[in-house]
């Protein structure tokens, strides 16, 4: 066995877990060393794959969304809400919306889109776990709140300066039992950093002291499986607490969470925000939670599109799922909250299904689908396209007039050839940036005049390009 596979077994015969209270907190140096990058462990078991009957998706736009850019204002957030409602259809495939509630324009929101009377997303709160917080969602007279149940040893002793695990653990329980008795329909206990928590002295014994609180109190319980700092893994054969499948399998089949009571928070410090939410789906929890683009703290969430897409090729449906509405949340992201989107951002940057190879062009003129991911004008609002270069050869400038033209032109046509040299002639002057379409049109006026008509003139003019 390679030296880098560290054994990290799972208990054996076990069913009733009690609190362990360490004698130093446990930072789980041998995976998370800190001044290295964090190491994967390996422990010669694996877990089922067993994805639940239903999935979906929820959203912390407002939320963990907020905490990565200027807050949004009252009017922004009814409009994203209903981009939400839209995107997610009238199945509720986007179930549920949290929300912030500490200024007066927090409420204020939740107020309006509240009054808006949409069934989906339902709008939940998020709170610390503290009664002068849980007081507002009951001010609020909201059914379903969220609540901040951090469980990693580096919250409980470091950031909370706490002296057992018990004393923080029976605070979480506290505001639990307050909900249930005034009446929640359900709460959810955020996991925050359960990637590095002891996942057998820790997260399993608090998870089975939340499900005798709901089968004893009849409100339902939901575990939300936060990894925060983005060191999970979709791997089931990795060890704990960074595997995923692992994660979501135990809390099923050791704490008795049923799939529509565990939701995946991921974020993406490592590149696998997307791999975990899947893998949170294929191995038994119901429920990912995600933001609008992606936003999030730090590195960001999953980003509900991307969900989106997953959970149509899962589901094998499209269960009234409006995907259009995606191309509309980037152009109101653009245009009225200011935000930059990177330009090779899945299904929203400016060149997400735009090619500067000839080849590709070449291809895609012949069949789209050789290059093109889906049908991107049918279910976004984008067609493909291609950016001019000295890389791109006569078959982009032929596929630029045909998606920007609507005009078909042979690759032998010599006039392509002649626009090209004047191209190759700036780049080898020194030009480093792509053509853009204004040069392009200015170039293919010229040597194509019998094109210029005021019909092709007005299509160019609804695409911003300049025709005069």
């Amino acid at each position: 066995m390679a030296k880098w596979l560290i054994k990290r077994v799972v208990p054996k015969g076990v069913k009733k877990y009690e609190l362990v209270e360490p004698p130093e907190p446990d930072f789980v140096r041998d995976l998370f060393p800190y001044v290295e990058p964090p190491r994967v462990a390996f422990d010669g078991e694996t877990v089922p794959m067993e994805p639940p009957d239903e999935i979906w998706i929820t959203d912390t736009t407002f939320r963990d969304g907020q905490q990565a850019m200027e807050p949004y204002t009252v009017e922004q957030k009814i409009q994203l809400y209903k981009f939400l409602h839209r995107l997610g259809g009238p199945k509720g495939v986007i179930r549920q919306c949290e929300f912030f509630l500490y200024t007066k324009k927090d409420r204020e929101a939740v107020d309006k889109i509240r009054a808006l009377g949409y069934k989906y997303p339902e709008v939940t709160g998020w709170i610390r776990a503290h009664p002068k917080d849980f007081q507002l969602v009951k001010d609020m007279g909201l059914e379903e709140t969220g609540i901040l149940t951090s469980i990693s040893d580096y919250h409980i002793f470091k950031k909370f300066g706490a002296r057992s695990r018990k004393e923080v653990i029976d605070k979480y329980l506290k505001i639990v039992d307050m909900a249930a008795e005034a009446g929640l329909k359900a709460v959810r206990c955020h996991f925050e950093d359960i990637t590095r928590a002891d996942f057998w002295g820790a997260c399993i014994p608090f998870a089975q002291k939340l499900k005798e609180i709901s089968e004893q109190s009849g409100m339902r319980i939901k575990i939300r499986i936060c990894d925060t700092m983005g060191y999970g893994v979709p791997w089931p054969e990795a060890s704990l607490p960074r595997s995923i499948p692992k994660i979501v399998y135990y809390l099923r089949t050791e704490a008795g969470f049923e799939p529509e009571n565990l939701e995946m928070h991921m974020h993406n410090d490592f590149h696998m925000v997307v791999a975990n939410s899947v893998a949170g789906w294929l191995y038994g929890a119901s429920a990912v939670n995600g933001t609008l683009l992606g936003f999030g703290e730090r590195t960001g969430n999953a980003p509900i599109e991307g969900m989106i897409m997953w959970y149509i090729g899962l589901k094998g449906s499209m269960d009234g799922i409006d995907t259009t509405v995606i191309t509309e949340i980037k152009e109101y992201y653009e245009k009225e909250i200011g935000v930059t989107i990177p330009v090779r951002y899945p299904f929203v940057g400016e060149y997400f299904n735009v090619t500067r190879a000839g080849i590709h062009a070449d291809g895609m003129i012949k069949f789209p689908e050789i290059y093109n991911i889906m049908d991107t004008e049918k279910l976004l609002n984008r067609p493909y396209g291609v950016s001019i270069t000295d890389k791109t050869g006569v078959a982009g400038i032929a596929m630029w007039m045909e998606t920007k033209m609507g005009v078909k032109v042979d690759k032998s046509d010599k006039r392509l050839q002649e626009i090209y040299q004047k191209i190759i002639a700036q780049y080898e002057a020194g030009r480093v940036a792509a053509m853009s379409d204004n040069e392009i049109a200015a170039l293919v006026k010229e040597y194509f005049p019998e094109y210029w008509t005021d019909e092709i003139k007005e299509r160019l003019r609804r695409k911003g390009i300049k025709v005069d």
